[in-house]
């Protein structure tokens, strides 16, 4: 999500001394490592690259821009070089590491992005501009991250297209703040008595999954009912009925699957492999 405001500032004109990035990591079983996405960008820009945030000390600049960066910055070196985040929620709202997943998870109707001030606490600087995005009932995880970036990127670029001394003065945070966590891989498994719309919240964010017949079965898109269709008492939560199943208000319609170790595929290929048993349940194992 750093790389395209990267590419816009250097579009629009402004100097850039130096972009720091995590480490390289080795993917795999290999030992090749792989640079983050930042690295090859900066790579093409010719922007020289560090791994330690205090190098951007000795680089001279007015102005630090932060981009999920995910580690917590010094005070000392906040002391030293002023610096602006661009942060994927509604500020006071969603504050910390996975902002864009937690507004998908609680079905809030919109979210946005802001231009705030970096201070030694997580997120809670003040904030020179905002912008607020739609969060359609739909919309996948991908697709909301696409165009939050596209927002940002013109927010930031246009924020600092008179240089840092035409920052507005930011203003405090207003409301009641709100924590995003990390999102664990356990919030992805799918609990069929839960209600249909927020279990295809969970489909959305592209990596959930359930178990068929002791295995891990991943849904990677689905639709609910709308409106709930009442399930019968005799078909409890997980039971597959073609390629509905039941849920703890009504059903969800599958649409795309992966089996373990398999390609992804439709669910009506799927259904038509594996032929459920009646009454035969997802994750039941």
């Amino acid at each position: 999500m750093a790389v395209p405001p990267l590419r816009a500032l250097r579009a629009a004109g402004h100097d850039i001394a130096l972009c720091v990035t995590r480490p390289d990591r080795r993917r795999g079983r290999g030992t090749a490592v792989t640079p983050s996405p930042v690295k090859q960008a900066a790579a093409e820009l010719g922007i020289p690259v560090s791994h330690a945030m205090d190098d951007i000390v000795a680089a001279g600049v007015e102005l630090a821009v932060v981009v999920a960066y995910g580690r917590i910055i010094p005070a000392t070196l906040l002391e030293l070089v002023p610096m602006v985040n661009l942060h994927f929620s509604l500020l006071p709202r969603w504050r910390g590491a996975a902002p864009v997943e937690r507004a998908l998870l609680a079905g809030d109707p919109e979210t946005g992005v802001c231009l705030m001030k970096v201070e030694e606490g997580l997120d809670t600087g003040p904030v020179y501009a905002r912008r607020v995005v739609p969060l359609g009932e739909e919309i996948s995880l991908d697709a909301l991250r696409a165009a939050l970036v596209e927002v940002a990127s013109a927010l930031v670029v246009e924020s600092l297209a008179a240089g840092v001394a035409g920052l507005p003065v930011p203003e405090p945070q207003q409301g009641t703040p709100t924590i995003a966590p990390k999102l664990m891989p356990a919030e992805l498994q799918l609990h069929w008595e839960h209600e249909g719309v927020q279990l295809h919240r969970v489909v959305r964010l592209g990596r959930a999954w359930t178990t068929f017949r002791g295995r891990r079965l991943g849904i990677l898109r689905a639709t609910p009912f709308d409106p709930p269709t009442p399930r019968a008492p005799v078909e409890p939560p997980g039971t597959l009925m073609g390629t509905a199943v039941a849920t703890g208000d009504g059903l969800l319609g599958l649409e795309e699957v992966q089996p373990e170790s398999r390609a992804a595929m439709s669910a009506d290929d799927w259904v038509r492999g594996v032929r459920p048993l009646v009454g035969e349940r997802l994750g039941s194992d």
